[in-house]
């Protein structure tokens, strides 16, 4: 795997050691070469959402990174803030904007901890898609949060064809409620490259 952090590599990782490397090294510039360079507009889509469906806090925000969608979270008056990703380093960037109430250094697939009790939301932006997290993230998310709370997760629009989502909430329809999806564009009309009108799905739920 290539160890030049850009979004091709991003989609390209295969291990959670992948994912960490590529993270390590992107971490310290990824605001300004990734996100504002790139219009990318997702995490502000999936903070949005979550609050226009009477989400609120205490809340955990999966695959965290730098904070990008925390902060829209904060911006819009959600409180008690938790992060959570696979990457210490992107984490540590992160926890230097007084976002997070706690974060942890966590991999979804291995189960997320609730130190306090299963959280009243969860949201995760950019975490679900090429070269990341497939469905079977959903289900530990899910864990983590209380009955009735309400989640929201973008999941990039190609890789919800092509990975199993559809099945795997299928599987899920008797722990959720309130189900909805809505296609929403990734990067704004600064955008440019081959990326640039790539769209993601924000899925919707209430926990049963």
């Amino acid at each position: 795997m290539t160890k030049d952090p850009s979004l091709d590599a991003a989609y390209a990782l295969e291990t959670p050691d992948d994912s960490k490397r590529l993270y390590a090294a992107w971490a310290g510039t990824y605001d300004s070469d990734f996100a504002r360079n790139s219009d990318y507009i997702l995490p502000e889509q999936v903070a949005r959402h979550f609050v226009n469906i009477g989400g609120f806090g205490p809340v955990l925000d999966v695959g965290a990174g730098t904070g990008l969608c925390g902060a829209a979270l904060q911006a819009r008056g959600i409180e008690n803030i938790d992060g959570t990703d696979i990457s210490a380093d992107m984490l540590e960037v992160a926890r230097a904007k007084g976002i997070y109430r706690a974060t942890r250094v966590e991999n979804i697939l291995n189960g997320l901890a609730t130190p306090d009790g299963p959280y009243q939301g969860a949201v995760s932006s950019g975490t679900f898609t090429n070269g990341h997290v497939g469905p079977d993230g959903i289900a530990p998310l899910l864990a983590a949060v209380r009955s009735a709370g309400r989640i929201v997760i973008s999941v990039n629009a190609q890789h919800y064809a092509t990975s199993g989502f559809d099945a795997e909430l299928t599987r899920l329809e008797t722990a959720i409620d309130d189900l909805t999806t809505t296609e929403v564009a990734i990067y704004g009309p600064a955008a440019t490259g081959d990326h640039a009108r790539d769209t993601a799905l924000l899925i919707a739920f209430r926990k049963a």
